[in-house]
């Protein structure tokens, strides 16, 4: 019998009431699991978000104290699915955040957690402007995690999709399935996101799960949505432009197994020198 797994991405629009975000994002996971989805992918700032560094430092409380750990844990064993939370913003140190995402197995358990190694740092000629070293601190460890039927999901967050080697490495450690919770702003969206999105598929031969935040934020912050998925031969097979909502495949280990065969890429390293 061929080996498949049916997923979701959920499409957001964050607010900065954490309470507000987590009851709205319910309703969606609660749909796509109606519809069979047995892997949930959330966007990054799934919890909130804030215009500004200042304000998401004053209202990131630490994880103990976050809502959002019990109220997922109950959610993913409730729904009997695996919850992976894209991120939320944890304080540590005082002064210093983490984004990290959170995977819950069905029983309600924490399978593991990511911290967003990759720091996003931009400049746009629109005056548009984000640094998010003043306020998080990188991470530092790769993650994978074992889903059902031979998958095996590597995780990572917005920025990190354009540092092409996490994923090679992610797909060298086992990873099968890249996810890729975001909030791309709207003018690096238009020019990028796609690009990057089937760039990484092809790169590795894996699906591409890309759950992201869209519409406007406070202070007039505007994300670029377009959540999809992605095959391992680059193509894409699903999506949601704008607006509030879910998007869903059905995975087959057949099409990553045909698309490494036929370019086997990932064990074609060589060493060389630069200069």
């Amino acid at each position: 019998m061929a080996k498949t797994l049916s997923v979701a991405c959920v499409q957001m629009t964050s607010t900065p009431d954490i309470q507000e975000n987590l009851e709205a994002v319910s309703v969606l996971i609660r749909k796509a699991a109606e519809q069979g989805a047995r892997f949930i992918v959330t966007p990054e700032n799934t919890c909130h978000m804030r215009k500004s560094s200042e304000l998401k430092l004053e209202s990131t409380p630490r994880q103990d104290d976050h809502p959002g750990v019990p109220f997922f844990s109950d959610l993913a064993k409730e729904l009997g699915v695996t919850l992976l939370i894209g991120s939320m913003a944890v304080r540590v140190d005082g002064d210093k955040l983490l984004n990290r995402s959170f995977v819950f197995a069905p029983d309600g358990s924490l399978v593991d957690a990511y911290d967003k190694i990759h720091l996003f740092e931009v400049q746009l000629s629109t005056g548009e402007a984000h640094r998010e070293a003043d306020v998080f601190k990188a991470g530092e460890r790769a993650v994978t995690i074992p889903l059902e039927n031979d998958f095996t999901a590597g995780l990572s967050i917005c920025y990190d999709l354009r540092f092409a080697y996490l994923y090679r490495a992610l797909a060298k450690a086992g990873a099968n399935i890249l996810c890729v919770p975001a909030a791309f702003t709207v003018p690096t969206g238009q020019a990028h996101w796609e690009t990057l999105l089937r760039a990484r598929a092809i790169e590795t031969g894996c699906y591409v799960l890309a759950a992201a935040q869209v519409g406007e934020h406070e202070g007039g912050r505007k994300t670029y949505g377009h959540s999809m998925i992605i095959a391992p031969w680059g193509e894409k097979i699903a999506e949601i432009a704008d607006g509030v909502g879910i998007v869903q495949a059905t995975l087959e280990i057949e099409k990553i197994e045909k698309a490494r065969g036929a370019i086997n890429a990932l064990n074609h390293d060589r060493e060389f020198k630069t200069g």
